[in-house]
Order: structure tokens, then sequence, then C-alpha cells
């Protein structure tokens, strides 16, 4: 069982890199390559095969609520009560399930698993099929057995990898693969959320990381597109408040502290999640079987409240209409919050989206009613909770257009839309200058991934030295003598030579102008040799190229195989770095249609 496994996983959709095992008749892709209406048809095409994933989804996770948990409705969190057996030992049950998966995982060739953003960032667009599949299942196992995660990985993974796989198919351009992975995203959201919009700014935000005319057509057909199909599958209850007043200038005042005080709960929890891991590192509990101790803590918070239990959607739902005192509303926000970094931090697969909506929502109101007390509250407290779902969301998530596009799909007011913009943007930017990143960028930043957004960066780090050095060098041993290297080498020979020693190794660069001038004091060519210890790895990208040839200050260095052996296989200068930086780049520019 194993070896077939093992011959699944090792196929061509393994690895980023991989191509696709099937590929479009040659004249279909030439129709979609050279002409954006095919685009658009093919994003259609994938917002209806979306909008059936998510629909599967929705299904198969409330199948599980249903049946483990026994309650009717969306989401679990939702329902009035569980059984408290149920409540403690359902998720003990997923936790033991995640960990005979990793378990297994284990003794088998690891599954490269990509999010659209890193995706979109570092491999233009191409996501693998089967480390896909994979996060889905757990992400599914994670939110049916009752953790405290979102699907929303799940639905985007799912959208995202059925339109890199068409889009490799149809050998798309790198430009309108990354496009295309947006559109699957974003029908996927859209679908989710039943909210279009929300849909088409979640990716132009976090997954194309741009808006422009040319991608905006296939991204919102996509969106459009999935909803409409999720309308016809499974209609699902969308969250509608109404608000038809409008917020005075003394409201705004509240409006901004709600998006500093929703940063910082956002920061907190993200920290919260850390600090987990980090507990778990420092335990004996191996890797694979953390979910297990995760499943027994988000089991006992479940005996308080079923609020802290999946994705918190239901619960939302719930919280809107309900009237709850300050106490409970702590109570609430502090368990949900704890259960989420637990849930995460141990091992669950899944989001924080959900989680921040409820959160949000529950601060709001906390809000309004301390604000009430204090001063007095002209508009309804639920306005306010609005308001705090999205600039919680937006703390966590880092869009905030597409927080307002969901304000104004779920309330249809203007009014209200521009308040949860200001709420939004003041949340972002708190979070920008106290933390940094999003969840999703800060979890990259942890695995080492110096990404701030998914605009692509991949090119550049393909661009490596090994590819644009010359590999055509003079080399001449440190022992040599000036007036043989000035016979050697004379005047408009070469510019410069490379020096190694005895053992082949380098020992630096030899300017032939310097060994040439008249008012040399030296006769001998060690005094002369420059850049001893400044060199170039063949994997250092063309970034990093160009810092270090600031710190040495020189505008060319030598690349050498290694830091170890230290033997010269090339020559690169400051000059055809930047010019190959610039093709690169218009070439680029020339893709995205902005040349």
């Amino acid at each position: 069982m194993f070896q077939s496994l093992r011959a699944r996983l090792s196929g061509p959709d393994h690895f980023p890199g991989g191509g696709p095992g099937i590929r479009a008749p040659a004249w279909l892709r030439a129709f979609v390559r050279g002409d954006e209406i095919w685009l658009v048809v093919l994003a259609a095409g994938i917002g209806i095969v979306a909008g059936c994933l998510v629909a599967a989804i929705v299904v198969a996770v409330r199948s599980l609520h249903h049946v483990l948990f026994a309650v009717e409705g969306y989401d679990v969190s939702g329902a009035a009560a569980v059984d408290p057996w149920r409540a403690a030992l359902v998720p003990v049950a997923g936790g033991v399930l995640m960990a005979a998966l990793g378990w297994l995982l284990g003794r088998l060739p690891r599954v490269s698993i990509i999010d659209p953003v890193e995706a979109n960032a570092l491999h233009g667009g191409r996501i693998p099929i089967h480390g896909s599949l994979l996060l889905v299942l757990q992400t599914m196992l994670s939110n049916g057995f009752g953790a405290s995660v979102g699907m929303e990985a799940g639905y985007a993974q799912a959208g995202a990898m059925v339109a890199s796989k068409l889009g490799r198919i149809f050998h798309v351009r790198r430009a309108d693969l990354r496009t295309l992975v947006g559109c699957g995203t974003a029908a996927a959201i859209a679908a989710a959320f039943d909210a279009p919009l929300t849909g088409a700014f979640y990716a132009f935000e976090l997954v194309v990381a741009s808006y422009s005319i040319s991608t905006l057509a296939p991204v919102g057909v996509a969106a459009m597109t999935g909803v409409g199909v999720m309308r016809l599958i499974l209609p699902q209850p969308s969250l509608q408040v109404g608000f038809a007043g409008s917020l005075g200038a003394a409201d705004y005042v509240l409006v901004c502290l709600m998006g500093v005080l929703c940063a910082l709960l956002g920061i907190a929890m993200m920290r919260t999640v850390g600090l987990v891991e980090a507990l778990f590192n420092r335990s004996r509990i191996p890797v694979w079987a953390r979910p297990v101790a995760g499943g027994c803590c988000i089991g006992l918070l479940a005996l308080a409240t079923p609020a802290v239990l999946s994705s918190g959607h239901g619960a939302l739902h719930v919280g809107f209409n309900a009237y709850y005192t300050a106490p409970v509303l702590l109570a609430l926000i502090g368990l949900k919050a704890l259960a989420s970094a637990i849930s995460i931090g141990s091992g669950f697969r899944g989001g924080l989206f959900f989680a921040s909506l409820f959160l949000g929502a529950m601060l709001g109101k906390l809000v309004a009613i301390g604000w009430m007390l204090a001063v007095g509250l002209a508009i309804p407290a639920v306005v306010i909770g609005i308001v705090g779902m999205c600039a919680m969301a937006t703390a966590v998530l880092g869009g905030p257009l597409t927080m307002a596009f969901l304000a104004l799909e779920v309330t249809g007011s203007l009014p209200l839309t521009i308040a949860v913009l200001a709420a939004a943007v003041v949340s972002s930017l708190t979070v920008r200058r106290v933390f940094g990143y999003s969840f999703a960028t800060w979890r990259f930043h942890l695995r080492g991934e110096s990404i701030r957004s998914a605009a692509d960066i991949g090119w550049i780090r393909e661009l490596t030295v090994g590819r644009m050095m010359r590999k055509d060098v003079r080399t001449v041993r440190a022992d040599q003598t000036l007036a043989q290297f000035r016979r050697n080498f004379p005047l408009g020979a070469t510019q410069r030579v490379i020096v190694v020693d005895h053992a082949d190794r380098y020992a630096g660069i030899v300017f032939v102008s310097d060994a040439h001038r008249e008012t040399a004091e030296t006769t001998e060519l060690a005094d002369l040799i420059r850049l001893k210890s400044e060199v170039l790895l063949p994997n250092v990208n063309v970034r990093e190229a160009m810092k270090s040839f600031a710190a040495a200050e020189s505008d060319v260095l030598a690349v050498v195989d290694g830091t170890d052996r230290m033997r010269v296989i090339g020559l690169l200068t400051e000059q055809h770095a930047l010019r190959r930086y610039n093709e690169e780049l218009d070439g680029r520019l020339r893709e995205g249609g902005l040349l």
C-alpha cells in the first residue's frame, strides 16, 4: 500500500514545478492564450466547478455536525445546547483522526501543500493537487469534529487548485495563471458567503495582490458564477442586517476606537497561536500526536458553550440577534479566542477568518454596551457589531476593501459601509504598525518566508546567480609574480582576473589596471588582491546579489560552488545583474498587460 501511495505522491503534480499530466489541444490553447474573452470563459468554468466543490464541502461538514453532535442547522456553534459527552469527546476523536493521518503522512514522501497566496507569490500560480486535496480533507475533518477553525482555507484551496490545474492544462502565461488562481479563490469565497463582491475583492487584495482592468472581468465573472451555482445547488442562510440610518461625526470616534481595539485583539490572538505552538514544541508530545491534546482542550472549553466549536458561523448568526450581558460577551470572546489558538497551534487545519468575524461582532456588542453606559449610543448596537466584525477580520485577514464590501452586501447600507471601511483602515494600519503581518503572511514569516503579500516575487527567486553568471573566467595562481602577471595579462586583454591558491580555492580578484599602474609600489601580486572574502553563491537570487555588491562596494564578484570548497565556477558583474533584472521585469509587466 505504501508503495502505491508513494508512486502517486511522486507524480508530476506533487511538486510545484511539475507540469500537467494532460494538455488541451493546441488550437484551443491558442484561443485561450490569444484572446482574453476565452480567459473569461475559462474563469466562468472555474466558477462553476468551485461552486460545486464548496457545496459538496458544506454538505459533508454539515453532515458530520449532524451525526457527531446531533444538531440541526449549518454550524454546531449556533446550537442552543449539545450533549456534554458529545461536546467533550468528539473533538478528541477528531484529534485522534488527525494524529493518525499525521502519523501515516510521516511515513510517506512529503506532500507539498501550497496555498493560493504562496502559489502566486513564489510559484507563478502552480499548485500541486495532492497537497491541496490533503489540506481540504484535513480542514473538513478539523471543522467537522468541532475544532475551532474556519472552512475558508479549504474553500479557497479547492477553488485555487481547480483553477491552477485548468490553467496548466491550457498552458496559459504565468500572469494569466496567477489571475486564474485568483478566480478560483474568488468563486469559492463568494459561494461560501453568498457575496460576489466580497469574493472578488478577497482575490484582488489577498491572492492576486493587484487590481487592473485585465483581471476585473475574469475574477468578477468567476465570483458571480460561483455564487449562482451555489444558490442553485445549496441555498445558504446569509447574514442580513438592516440599517437605514446614518452615522454622525461623533459616531466615527467609536468607529475608529473599534478599529484599534479589534487590531489589538487580532494581534493578541495571533500571538496566542504562536505561544501555543511554542508550548507544544517544548513538550515531549510528537508533532503528529498534538491534535489529540488540542482536542482534549477544545472539548473542555465546549462544556462551557458550544459557540467555541467549529468555525463560529452559526454562533455569529445567533449572536447578532441575541441579547448578551457584558460578562457573557467577555466569556464568549475569551473562550473562542483561546479555542481557535489551541486548534491552530495544536495542528488542526483551518483558518481564523470565520472566528475573527464572530470575535469582532461580540467585541463590537461589548464596546457598544460600555459606550452606551458612558456617553450614550445613538445608533443600534448591532451596527457596532458589524463594524467590529469587519475590523477584526481585517486585522487577521489583511483585506480592508474585502470587508467593506462584505458589510455592503450584508447590510445594503452605504453609510455603514463607509464606517466599516474607516474602521478597517484603522485596524489594518494598527496591525501593520504594531505587528507587521496578517495571519497568513505571519505564518509564512514563522516558516522563514519573507512574503508580505501575493505579489509575484517567485521570478526574482528563480533569477539566480547561477543563471546570470559568466562561466568563462580566467584564473591565476596567487604565488605568481607581478612581472609574470603583466606579461600574461597586458592592458586591454581583460579587466580582472580571479586568483586561486595552490588548492584551487578562491583567493580574491586582481584588476589588470592595478597591476599595470606605473606608480605601483609593490612587486608582489598578492599585495594587489582585492575582495578576498566577498563571494557569491550560485543559488542566491538577484535581490540578494545586489545587496552583496553594495556590501562589498564592488561592481564585480566571483561565484564559488560553496563556502566550504570555495571552487570558482563563474563571475558576475553588477551591471549584468541589473540588466537581466530589468529584462525579466519588463517581461512580467508585458505578460500582465502593464506595458
